[in-house]
């Protein structure tokens, strides 16, 4: 414990030291967030010197290890961190689909060279990464793919469509499911493939949702090349030819976990008491309605009581009991609650959390947030899919 305390009482007095006092402020959702990537615009001095202060401590990845760029920290650690980020309401650094679920999938399955190659600039926020799962006709059942990828001896040739790729249009490389091998069983015969978005051949198309903006894209590949080595040794291909599917799984539970953890910090670290407060007033220093005051409670505790069900699932996994199955249930639980919470924040804000455009809610800030959340429980696998596999994997209910 003693050790422990001293790497708290060190880190406080590191982060008082170097985070802007601008990135102080609990600020997150999506006007908020550094992605990074070869084209990011930094919206403040003050949030490119707290991604770069971090990311040359590696605490933008506290986890990962030294050598590709991350902390090297453990599990213990790395909460201490976390917990004295949020104490003094320091910004996330970087966001990234890189660190979210490509990392993972590399320090599982990349070759050394690949993990060199690739996860520093992660790291660094210097590149920034789409994922090409689902297509027109392979969304729910993604094994169905059929993007294709032939081998043209020094390079694959990729042709096909992907659908859903979120920040296509503003990300450098892809991480991509292809079939390599037509004449192999349904789940066989897809690789893993690394993608440059500048390489001849690819281009994308916005898709607008019903809340007037998307990260979602098509995305096409017209005869793209795709060297298999992306440099002396660095392989395109991670993990085995035609074993893709593995790597793939073992990506959608960070995905998962990923998306169900969503939707934080969007209001500046209020809570929904704190915002129903002032929309509908107080009465004898509680929240005038009674009903949206209990709902409000009980929604704080499912929400604490969620988050530490996702800590305990962290520390089983880095234990080395993986997550699994349980990523759906975590997936399944955490969307849902997403969208009941915005359905919550829509009744505590009244009628002017219906306006649309126009300065004083930020165009429409939460009206648009909240109907965005209705994709959160389709991507990454819609909720019917989940309970399936919830059924099937973890209850082991007969017949499912």
């Amino acid at each position: 414990m003693s050790d422990l305390e001293t790497f708290r009482k060190d880190t406080r007095a590191w982060l008082e030291e170097n985070c802007p006092a601008e990135m102080r402020d609990g600020a997150g959702g999506e006007d908020n967030i550094c992605w990074g990537g070869r084209n990011w615009q930094f919206q403040s001095e003050a949030q490119k010197t707290w991604l770069d202060r971090m990311a040359e401590k590696g605490w933008t990845v506290p986890a990962w290890p030294k050598e590709y760029g991350g902390g090297g920290l453990s599990k213990e650690e790395v909460k201490i961190l976390k917990s004295e980020m949020r104490d003094m309401k320091a910004r996330s650094p970087l966001e990234s689909f890189g660190i979210w679920m490509l990392g993972p999938a590399l320090l599982k399955y990349g070759t050394h060279e690949q993990k060199l190659h690739f996860l520093p600039p992660i790291t660094r926020g210097e590149i920034r990464w789409c994922q090409g799962y689902s297509e027109p006709n392979a969304g729910s059942d993604l094994a169905s793919l059929q993007c294709k990828c032939e081998d043209k001896g020094d390079h694959w040739l990729v042709n096909g469509q992907k659908v859903w790729t979120s920040y296509a249009d503003e990300s450098d490389w892809i991480f991509c499911l292809v079939r390599t091998d037509p004449k192999a069983t349904k789940h066989n015969g897809i690789s893993f493939l690394l993608i440059d978005m500048a390489a001849q051949g690819v281009s994308t198309k916005p898709i607008k949702l019903i809340s007037g903006k998307s990260p979602f894209c098509e995305t096409f590949f017209d005869d793209v090349k795709v060297p298999k080595e992306h440099a002396p040794g660095i392989g395109s291909i991670v993990g085995d030819l035609n074993r893709g599917w593995d790597v793939a799984k073992y990506l959608l539970t960070h995905e998962r976990e990923m998306i169900s953890a969503g939707g934080g910090g969007l209001f500046g670290g209020r809570g929904m008491g704190e915002i129903a407060a002032s929309e509908i007033g107080l009465e004898a220093g509680r929240l005038a309605d009674p009903m949206l005051r209990g709902k409000i409670a009980q929604a704080e505790i499912d929400g604490w009581a969620f988050l530490l069900t996702l800590e305990r699932m962290k520390d089983e996994a880095k234990a080395g009991q993986g997550v699994g199955a349980n990523s759906s249930m975590l997936k399944y639980y955490g969307t849902e609650f997403n969208k009941r919470r915005f359905e919550l924040l829509m009744d505590s804000g009244g009628s002017e959390a219906l306006e649309w455009e126009g300065e004083r809610t930020q165009d429409g800030k939460l009206a648009r947030s909240w109907l965005r959340t209705k994709a959160n429980s389709i991507e990454g696998g819609t909720s019917e899919v989940q309970l399936n596999i919830i059924a099937k994997r973890i209850l082991q209910l007969p017949g499912a």
